[in-house]
C-alpha cells in the first residue's frame, strides 16, 4: 500500500509541476484562436506567453521565492490585458504558488494580487470610483481570496498529513531494521547460551559419572595393592568402570541416570547408599520420611546426583566414619539431607560456595528453583539439605 501512495505521489508532484505551463499554453491558445486582434498583437502575446514560460522555468528553481511570485503575479497582470482567458486559467498558478512558496503576510499578498488582477480581467476594466463600484471589487476580491486560502489551508493539512506518514515510514522501517538487528542478536546470543549450556551440563554430568567412577577406580586399586583379597577390590574397580561407561553414555545422549529407571528414587537412593558404603567401608544409613510418591524426572535426578555428589565428598575429603542420608516427602517441596562425621570445613573461607561439585549441586538445586544449604564447621562434620519443589511426575492414561 505504500508503495502505490508513494507512487501516486510522485505522479501528482510531476502533474502539479507540469500544470501552470499546461495553463500558460491553454490560456494562449485560446486568446491566439478566439481574439480579434492584429497579428503583430498576437505575436506579442506568444512573446509575453514565452516570457512567463522561462520565468517559471527559471525562477521557481532558485532560492528568491518572494521575487519569482511577484514577477509571476506582474506577468499575470501584463498577460491579463491581452486576454481574459490568462486571468480565468493561468491566474490560478499565481494562486497556487503563492500558497506553495510564501508564509504568512507575503502569502496573503500574493493571493490578493492575483484575486484583484482576476477581478478587473473579468469586469475588463478597474473598478468604477463608486461606493458601488469599490464595495462589488472588494466583495469579489474577498471572496476569491478566502476561497484560495481555504483550500492552501487544506492543501497545507493534507501535505502536513503527507510528510508525518513519509516520517512513520522512516521511523518504522528504522525500527524494522533494528529490530531484525536485535533479532539476529538475540538468535546469536541463544544459540551462545545454550552452547554454554550443554558445556555446563556436560561438564556436570562427566563430574558426577566418570569423575567420580573414577575416583572410586583408583581407590580400589590403591586398595588393592595393601589388601591380601586383591581380587575383590579389583572385581570393585571393574564393576565401577563399566557403571561409570554407561552412564557416560547415557550423558552424552542427554538420558538420566540408570539407577532412576531401574527403581524408584528411595529405592535407587538406598541402592546408591549401600554400594557407597561397601566400597568405602564406612557405615551409611538411608532414612525416608512422608508420603513416597513419584516426582518429576528432573527433581529425582537431581536429588540422586546430589546424593552422588555428597557421598564422594565424604570418601575424598571428609575422612568420615558416619554418614547419614534422609529423603523427606513433603506436601510441596522434596528435601534430601546428608550429614557426616569427618573432618568437615569452614564454609566462609571456600570461594563462591565450594569447587566443582559444590558448584554443580548448587546449580542443579537451582535450576529447578530450589534452595541448597551447607552447614559445617573444622572437625565438626558437614550437613548438606537440598530442597526442591514437589512436582509430581505426569502420568499418562491410556
Amino acid at each position: 500500500m505504500n508503495g502505490h501512495l508513494d507512487l501516486w505521489e510522485r505522479r501528482l508532484a510531476r502533474q502539479m509541476a507540469a500544470a501552470p505551463y499546461v495553463l500558460l499554453v491553454f490560456s494562449a491558445g485560446l486568446v491566439w484562436v478566439t481574439g480579434e486582434q492584429a497579428w503583430s498583437h498576437r505575436f506579442t502575446t506568444l512573446g509575453l506567453t514565452l516570457l512567463a514560460a522561462a520565468w517559471i522555468w527559471v525562477m521557481s528553481r532558485g532560492d528568491r521565492k518572494g521575487l519569482y511570485v511577484a514577477g509571476l503575479v506582474i506577468l499575470i497582470a501584463v498577460l491579463s490585458t491581452r486576454g481574459m482567458w490568462f486571468a480565468s486559467f493561468f491566474g490560478f498558478t499565481g494562486f497556487f504558488h503563492s500558497s506553495q512558496y510564501l508564509r504568512g503576510k507575503a502569502r496573503l499578498a500574493g493571493i490578493t494580487a492575483t484575486a484583484a488582477i482576476s477581478v478587473m480581467a473579468y469586469n475588463g476594466k478597474p473598478p468604477e470610483l463608486t461606493p458601488y463600484g469599490i464595495l462589488t471589487f472588494l466583495f469579489f476580491t474577498v471572496a476569491i481570496v478566502l476561497a484560495v486560502s481555504l483550500f492552501s489551508f487544506v492543501g497545507e493539512i493534507t501535505a502536513e498529513r503527507s510528510a508525518e506518514r513519509s516520517r512513520m515510514v522512516i521511523q518504522l522501517e528504522e525500527a524494522m531494521r533494528e529490530n531484525a538487528g536485535l533479532h539476529a542478536q538475540l538468535l546469536v546470543q541463544a544459540r551462545e547460551a545454550g552452547v554454554l549450556d550443554e558445556r555446563q551440563r556436560m561438564a556436570a554430568e562427566i563430574h558426577d559419572t566418570l569423575a567420580q567412577g573414577l575416583t572410586g577406580i583408583i581407590t580400589q586399586l590403591q586398595a588393592a595393592e595393601q589388601a591380601e583379597d586383591w581380587r575383590r577390590n579389583v572385581g570393585n574397580a571393574v564393576r565401577l568402570a563399566r557403571e561409570s561407561l554407561a552412564e557416560a553414555r547415557r550423558s552424552v545422549h542427554a538420558v538420566g541416570p540408570g539407577q532412576l529407571e531401574a527403581a524408584p528414587l528411595p529405592e535407587a537412593l538406598e541402592a546408591v547408599v549401600a554400594q557407597w558404603s561397601e566400597l568405602n567401608a564406612t557405615r551409611a544409613d538411608f532414612t525416608t520420611t512422608g508420603t513416597v510418591r513419584p516426582m518429576h524426572p528432573e527433581v529425582e535426578e537431581t536429588l540422586l546426583r546430589t546424593a552422588q555428589e555428597a557421598l564422594a565428598n565424604a570418601a575424598k575429603h571428609a575422612g568420615a566414619r558416619r554418614v547419614g542420608l534422609t529423603l523427606s516427602y513433603m506436601d510441596d517441596m522434596v528435601t534430601l539431607d546428608v550429614c557426616d562425621d569427618g573432618a568437615g570445613f569452614d564454609p566462609e573461607r571456600v570461594t563462591d560456595g565450594g569447587g566443582f561439585g559444590l558448584t554443580s549441586m548448587r546449580k542443579r538445586v537451582s535450576r529447578l528453583a530450589g534452595t541448597l544449604e551447607i552447614e559445617s564447621e573444622p572437625g565438626g562434620g558437614t550437613a548438606i539439605s537440598a530442597s526442591v519443589p514437589a512436582i509430581a511426575r505426569e502420568t499418562v492414561h491410556g
